[in-house]
């Protein structure tokens, strides 16, 4: 304990002396930044040292302790040089076990991202949350609209007995008659959107509920990266 208190006593000292010695850049005679990496390499060297070093078992012990403490170091710097690889393979995995699972993450510059894997039919498929009800879309670029099938639409919460089912709607497998609606939430991982106009198809006219453009153009953009599918808002 009293270990402890030393390491984080020189960590305060370092970080008072770099504060006051901002404006001059550098500090007995080294660059702050330097002096700082050098300071906490030392702690970290320390931290290891007591670690490694055996209150008794002599050599041995301490070569064993060694050995044990650099292969934990390699595999941390192993999995963060290729933590983006792991990501992909990790996110493959969840696709597998879940198919239509949304990856959410987030892009270099902040903003939320979903990926999605190609299912096995070639076609691009999700589980969104659509006024808080499971539902599951066909990425579709050729609708116009988000479509929701009789069937979804009915377990979203919409009065599908009062819509006017007189609106065409072209769509990959062809045309359609709708009725217009909206959503309160349509969820797709961490992107969430609310109030988005959709379009309700007929009964027995449509399978599965189709996500169209006009939800896709409320994105900043979304891009196909082989068999991934990457939405970013």
């Amino acid at each position: 304990m009293r270990g402890l208190w030393i390491i984080l006593g020189i960590i305060g000292i370092v970080l008072i002396l770099l504060i006051t010695n901002s404006d001059k850049g550098s500090l007995l005679g080294v660059s702050n930044d330097k002096f700082a990496s050098a300071v906490f390499l030392g702690i970290w060297g320390t931290i290891i040292g007591a670690a490694i070093i055996p209150r008794s078992g002599g050599l041995k012990q301490a070569a064993r302790n060694a050995v044990a403490w650099i292969a934990i170091i390699l595999v941390l710097m192993s999995g963060y040089i290729y933590r983006f690889e792991l990501q992909d393979v990790g996110s493959r995995l969840t696709a597998g076990l879940i198919p239509g699972s949304p990856i959410s993450s987030q892009a270099a510059n902040g903003r939320n991202q979903v990926m999605l894997i190609r299912d096995n039919n070639g076609h691009f498929e999700l589980t969104a949350a659509v006024n808080g009800t499971e539902v599951r879309f066909l990425v579709d670029t050729g609708a116009s609209s988000v479509v929701l099938s009789h069937f979804d639409a009915v377990r979203a919460g919409i009065d599908t007995k009062n819509l006017s089912y007189s609106i065409p709607v072209s769509t990959a497998n062809g045309m359609t008659q709708t009725a217009r609606a909206s959503l309160a939430t349509l969820d797709i991982g961490d992107i969430k959107r609310n109030n988005i106009p959709v379009m309700v198809a007929r009964e027995g006219n449509l399978s599965t509920s189709l996500l169209g453009m006009n939800y896709l153009n409320t994105l900043w953009s979304f891009e196909m990266r082989g068999d991934r599918l990457i939405l970013t808002e």
